[in-house]
């Protein structure tokens, strides 16, 4: 891949907040919870080639481009990271959005797929990952048909590969289950703060 240069003057340093998981598993809510209460963070958009919904928007929920243009921008190494879904989504992030947030001096937070995140783990030293899991695939299956934004099809391609990423959780630094909204984003607010404290520290001269 490319190389890229950031500002290292962020309340974080080099540190980069990875949350991933499966879907349905809540990762997103989780996030939303963190970034109302840490305004020094701030989320990575991710470009994607999936249809854009009816109350998205460009640039806020994804940056939503073609199949042809995510080929020429993997080909010239503008991605940190990009996976290829089994329902012929491709989805990334660009580096120049981890630019973007590092040159406000704030703290870029990632959305992930394991394997995007498991890949940013291995090349970024100041990655901190975090799963977030359903309490039970039972659960995670109630909740990917509960919110219904999928064919019948995909929710079963989904699924199968949601058993494959669960099995990857002792992977990442931290599991978080989902179970309780406030309880789990407490958590999630509380290894972030404990991350950036320990990174605060090794930056004190």
């Amino acid at each position: 891949m490319g190389s890229s240069t950031v500002r290292n003057d962020s309340p974080g340093g080099d540190l980069v907040i990875v949350v991933t998981g499966t879907s349905g598993a809540g990762k997103g809510t989780l996030e939303r919870e963190l970034l109302g209460g840490m305004p020094e963070v701030e989320i990575a958009v991710s470009a994607t080639t999936r249809e854009r919904r009816p109350a998205e928007q460009d640039g806020r929920e994804y940056w939503f481009i073609t199949h042809d243009r995510f080929a020429e921008l993997a080909e010239e190494g503008e991605f940190l990271e990009h996976v290829d879904f089994p329902w012929g989504q491709r989805s990334g992030t660009l580096r120049s959005e981890i630019e973007r947030i590092k040159a406000k001096g704030r703290i870029p937070l990632l959305d992930l797929e394991p394997e995007g995140a498991l890949h940013v783990q291995k090349s970024i030293p100041g990655a901190m990952t975090v799963f977030v899991d359903a309490p039970t695939f039972d659960e995670l299956e109630r909740r990917l048909r509960e919110r219904a934004t999928e064919s019948s099809g995909e929710i079963q391609e989904r699924l199968s590969l949601a058993r494959r990423q669960r099995e990857q959780r002792t992977e990442f630094d931290y599991v978080i289950v989902n179970d309780d909204l406030e309880r789990a984003a407490g958590e999630l607010l509380t290894i972030v703060r404990r991350e950036l404290e320990a990174v605060g520290t090794m930056r004190d001269p």
